[in-house]
């Protein structure tokens, strides 16, 4: 039996975090242009595949977007979902918590975002910025981090275990990477709305949110949500993996249509 490609990208308790791997480009053929074309039908496919996953209403599907600034969330989401009805899908956003998501738990927000029935929901960030940023400041210390872990894990087991299927992709870019697209934001108007003064802090800490990840994957990457590591330098081949993992993840459910309705077979309009 061929391997999977998700297999390819899997992290487990051993996972290492590092520069040199972010630019691996292991699925492209060599093109550019062909690998886009690539992502182009798998785009169409995932958007099949969504159209009995609406209709059946028996699955949820939850797709985590984590990585550093300029890791390419956004044109994730672009590219991979591009054949995907509007209906089906909802991106949730998770930015600095208001003064009532500050007086509950911090998972009590991410709750209510998560997908029903028939729905894929993309966390453009999520739950994990809870022991990553907080990790990285030092607003809690380790041994919060750790119970955090051990939580997160709770929670996303409740999700899978009531029908979520949850992947989880860390965006992995280089340092030298991210200084290029921090720079072209910077240099083009156009994309200055992009652009955050926090963006120059944040990269101070470049080493410490590397670590930071690192830990957060090793502890977190389970059976029932892994973890997958897609190197992301090049915005292509991040798509292409990303693209393949989802597609696979969706034929694996053995999606079809819901049965059809007896009482339709002979009606007919006048």
């Amino acid at each position: 039996m061929p391997k999977k490609i998700a297999e390819q990208f899997i992290a487990d308790g051993k996972v290492e975090i590092n520069d040199s791997s972010a630019s691996s480009k292991p699925l492209s053929s060599g093109n550019k242009e062909q690998d886009k074309a690539e992502i182009g039908r798998l785009a169409a496919a995932i958007g099949e595949q969504q159209q009995m996953f609406y209709a059946g209403r028996r699955h949820k599907l939850l797709v985590i977007l984590q990585g550093m600034d300029t890791s390419g969330k956004d044109g994730t989401v672009n590219d991979v979902f591009a054949g995907v009805n509007p209906q089906g899908i909802r991106i949730a956003n998770f930015k600095a918590p208001t003064s009532i998501e500050l007086a509950h738990d911090y998972l009590w927000r991410v709750h209510q975002q998560v997908p029903a029935a028939g729905e894929i929901v993309v966390f453009n960030r999520s739950h994990y910025e809870d022991v990553l940023i907080t990790r990285v400041h030092d607003w809690i210390d380790d041994k919060e981090c750790k119970r955090r872990y051990a939580q997160i894990n709770d929670f996303e087991r409740l999700l899978s275990e009531t029908g979520t299927v949850i992947l989880k992709f860390f965006l992995h870019i280089s340092k030298d990477e991210q200084k290029v697209r921090l720079q072209s934001r910077i240099d083009d108007p156009n994309k200055h709305w992009k652009f955050e003064i926090q963006d120059i802090e944040e990269r101070k800490s470049w080493d410490t949110y590397q670590q930071a990840y690192q830990n957060a994957l090793r502890a977190t990457s389970t059976e029932h949500a892994p973890w997958y590591v897609v190197p992301a330098d090049a915005k292509t081949h991040r798509n292409l993996v990303i693209a393949n993992i989802v597609l696979e993840t969706l034929e694996a459910l053995k999606l079809k249509f819901p049965d059809p309705k007896p009482e339709l077979k002979k009606l007919k309009f006048e």
